[in-house]
């Protein structure tokens, strides 16, 4: 089966900015983030992701950027001129589309009133405030730096300096923590009125403190589930749609950045540690591309070729478990027509897993339409796994 041209444009294309500080790293967290030690080099760090923005240029010149986001570590961390000059910067190189969604990551610990007001003058149109609970004593035992009262303030402060597109990232399962008490943090964030909420499971990922020391108190199997079963009814009541595994949108505000990740699109990953994914050619070749991790080593090579951490040719075998990883988060699915262009892979390649999840009830598939099913999104592992291949 041969693919359209149309079907063989590019994917929309994101920009990740990546700030690998963090005033302390937390017990749970495996991102590439780095307790900060006296004043950060912000000034030398904006000027060398500038430099590595210029390196990465070349693999997606004439295209137009949908979205960025300032992701850590702790983004807020970052003097809000910087991020100015940065984006400056950074949409002389490149095209931004009109009302591109710019995001910025914040810690509630971090920020103070001019800081969003600075935020917002630069041209940050998206918070997402580490919440992860309005309970003291949780936020204690996760090893946060803000208690409730100042999520609170913070979150007020946004608001009143301008920003209606907030998100609210909230965790269950917590050491200690109970339905009634996951409930409660609910209700506080409703009471905020957050255009969206990431709403996820404490998980112990490998390399981290929780992982080598699981803390005390963390809710079985079974009651991990009957949280998430009652907070996603809390959800849907509140009017909040549920449109991926852990986020939750009120209509219209779902976060396009991680949409475009979900959909299998192409991202720019700039900053230590970041990744990318670009997608070129007729023959849909697939880069992926990450660079340094340790902040030094990154401060010292970025925009040479020492800089770059890796590269790698995606195998076109590979490409319908790569999509699969991401598109059966989505509630929706996806279309068919729409893994063929991401993939450049016909959709008979793949007849005869989707046959098999039907069979498990895992995934409807109607005409060009894919979308797991409540039971498929319960063993959204399973279902992927079946597109690994040999």
């Amino acid at each position: 089966m041969s693919l359209s041209p149309s079907t063989l444009s590019p994917p929309p294309l994101s920009l990740y900015v990546h700030v690998p500080w963090c005033v302390r790293k937390c017990p749970y967290c495996d991102f590439n983030s780095h307790q900060g030690r006296g004043e950060l080099p912000f000034a030398a760090y904006v000027d060398a992701l500038l430099a590595d923005l210029d390196l990465d240029l070349p693999l997606v010149w004439g295209r137009t950027v949908q979205t960025v986001f300032f992701g850590g570590g702790t983004p807020s961390l970052m003097p809000g001129e910087l991020i100015d000059r940065f984006l400056q910067g950074a949409s002389s190189r490149l095209r931004f589309a009109p009302g591109c969604e710019i995001t910025l990551e914040t810690n509630p610990g971090t920020v103070e009133h001019g800081s969003f007001r600075a935020y917002r003058d630069a041209g940050i149109n998206r918070l997402s405030f580490g919440v992860q609970s309005f309970d003291d004593g949780c936020l204690q035992r996760l090893g946060r730096i803000h208690d409730s009262t100042e999520a609170t303030a913070a979150i007020k402060l946004a608001q009143d300096a301008g920003f209606d597109n907030i998100n609210l990232d909230l965790m269950y399962a917590l050491p200690g923590q109970s339905l009634a008490m996951a409930e409660s943090d609910l209700l506080q964030a409703f009471a905020l009125q957050p255009t969206h909420i990431s709403h996820y499971q404490l998980t112990l990922e490998p390399n981290t403190v929780f992982a080598a020391r699981p803390p005390a108190g963390l809710p079985d199997e079974d009651g991990s589930w009957d949280i998430q079963e009652h907070c996603q009814a809390m959800l849907a009541d509140d009017g909040y749609r549920q449109y991926e595994v852990s986020a939750y949108a009120r209509p219209g505000r779902e976060c396009v950045h991680n949409l475009n990740y979900w959909k299998y699109g192409d991202y720019l990953g700039i900053g230590a540690g970041a990744h990318g994914k670009i997608t070129s050619g007729h023959d849909r070749s697939i880069l992926r591309r990450w660079k340094l991790k340790h902040p030094t080593a990154y401060l010292e090579a970025a925009g040479g070729e020492r800089g770059i951490g890796g590269d790698e040719l995606i195998a076109t075998e590979r490409r319908p478990f790569e999509f699969m990883l991401n598109a059966l988060r989505l509630v929706d699915g996806f279309s068919l027509t729409g893994f063929e262009a991401s993939t450049g892979v016909p959709r008979n390649a793949i007849q005869a897993q989707l046959q098999e999840a039907v069979q498990k009830q895992w995934l409807i598939v109607e005409d060009d339409s894919v979308r797991p099913t409540p039971l498929g999104r319960r063993f959204t592992n399973d279902v992927i796994e079946l597109f690994l291949g040999d």
